[in-house]
């Protein structure tokens, strides 16, 4: 194998972007357009992987002293890879990598994976990859997702809110509005959590007008005013509840759970996951809101993991 490695550069955008839309561990999440952002938080290491003078691989990247990080900016990262990765191929990028981080005075690698259930095809050869070169699992959250080609098993409680719920006159609808729904999500997160969206009002806004096909929007109202809402984000076998916010008088009446029970049963029943995401909270024993998690299992959702490695390369 004749191996080399080329750092992104702008002149790059094109062919890294054409690359990733038929890799099969594809995710909107990598494309430039998103990663460009925050590209002021964070400095862009991103590397393209060559075989032959071939592209094999796509790696999301951003640097930090003397570590490379997958992608801090986003959930989920690892090497962007398409249907004919072989496990040989995979262990020669690693020892490419290997070398051509040394070489440039890194020592440590910070490897996010990717959660299979946004595979399009079986996609973990980068997990033996790890194990074999001796990573060290240094986090591991718990996601919580339901399969929607199974039967959807909500608890009594929940049915019961739905039940109760469905006398109030709701309308559901897609919207472009987020500034109305940015306004309850900050007042929400404000005054229950001393926390603030991940996304600005901007910076939102600016996403979902590069990627109208993969951000939507949901606003409940009731009487003509919005109480609630959700912002999913979809990828080709999976929607994702990336923000949710139920207002005051939405949380007394159930409208949050009248709208995800929607988005489920109607507008993504033909997706293969919904997901809710994570229930992270560092400050709790076990590293979970049990509270945030316990809603989500209340819907049906089972528990996937997301993993984060650490490669000392010396």
């Amino acid at each position: 194998m004749n191996m080399n490695i080329v750092p992104y550069e702008k002149s790059f955008y094109n062919i890294w972007n054409d690359f990733l839309k038929s890799a099969k561990n594809y995710h909107f999440f990598f494309h430039r357009d998103y990663l460009k952002y925050h590209e002021d938080r964070f400095c862009d290491h991103s590397l393209l992987i060559y075989n032959k003078s071939k592209l094999i691989a796509l790696l999301p990247a951003n640097i930090q002293n003397s570590t490379l990080y997958s992608h801090q900016g986003l959930t989920y990262g690892g090497l962007i890879i398409k249907d004919k990765m072989k496990i040989e191929l995979m262990l020669e990028i690693f020892k490419t990598l290997k070398e051509f981080l040394i070489s440039k005075n890194i020592n440590k690698l910070i490897y996010k994976t990717m959660p299979y259930i946004h595979h399009k095809k079986p996609s973990s050869e980068d997990l033996y990859a790890l194990f074999l070169n001796r990573a060290t699992l240094i986090k591991r959250e718990v996601s919580s997702v339901i399969n929607l080609s199974e039967s959807i098993k909500y608890s009594n409680g929940r049915k019961w809110s739905l039940k109760r719920a469905k006398n109030e006159q709701f309308i559901i609808k897609q919207s472009s509005d987020f500034k109305t729904f940015w306004a309850i999500l900050e007042d929400i997160l404000k005054k229950h959590h001393n926390s603030k969206p991940t996304h600005s009002l901007k910076e939102i806004e600016y996403l979902y007008s590069k990627f109208r096909d993969n951000i939507k929007l949901f606003l409940i109202d009731k009487d003509h005013v919005t109480i609630a809402g959700a912002v999913v984000y979809e990828n080709p076998t999976v929607a994702h509840l990336q923000y949710v916010a139920n207002s005051d008088k939405g949380r007394g009446i159930g409208a949050l759970d009248v709208l995800i029970d929607h988005l489920i049963k109607n507008i993504y029943k033909d997706k293969k996951y919904f997901s809710f995401g994570t229930s992270s909270d560092d400050t709790k024993e076990g590293g979970i809101n049990f509270g945030l998690i316990d809603q989500k299992e209340r819907f049906g959702a089972s528990a996937i993991v997301i993993d984060r490695y650490e490669w000392n390369l010396t």
